[in-house]
């Protein structure tokens, strides 16, 4: 996966926008002002997807790619190594599991002021 992938993935959810908020490299989407993915624009090395946290362990067990959270809640985040050879596929599900995550918590009359 490239960057372009991963942006046009990431803004084709519904409600999803993105942002600089902590530095001019960081690239963050959220939704609902929630975040659900991260990475540094410049290296586009790895990203940092929000997790299940029983299934963020499941993960890092099965695959060299995929560690704890980088600057991140160890628990609830794991961070991918986009230069190993991960299958675009199971990122863009995680990508979807992320996403998921935070949009099922958000309140009912968000969601539905959200453009699909």
């Amino acid at each position: 996966m490239n960057i372009e992938d991963f942006r046009d993935f990431c803004l084709k959810k519904r409600g999803v926008t993105e942002e600089f908020p902590f530095d001019e490299k960081t690239l963050v989407y959220k939704v609902a002002g929630k975040m659900f993915a991260l990475t540094n624009v410049d290296l586009f090395e790895s990203i940092n997807l929000k997790c299940d946290p029983e299934t963020a362990l499941e993960l890092r067990e099965r695959y060299d790619a995929v560690r704890a959270g980088y600057h991140m809640s160890k628990k609830h985040w794991n961070t991918i190594d986009v230069n190993s050879d991960m299958n675009d596929n199971d990122v863009k599900d995680w990508i979807n599991h992320s996403y998921q995550l935070v949009f099922d918590k958000l309140p009912k009359r968000v969601k539905d002021t959200l453009i699909p």
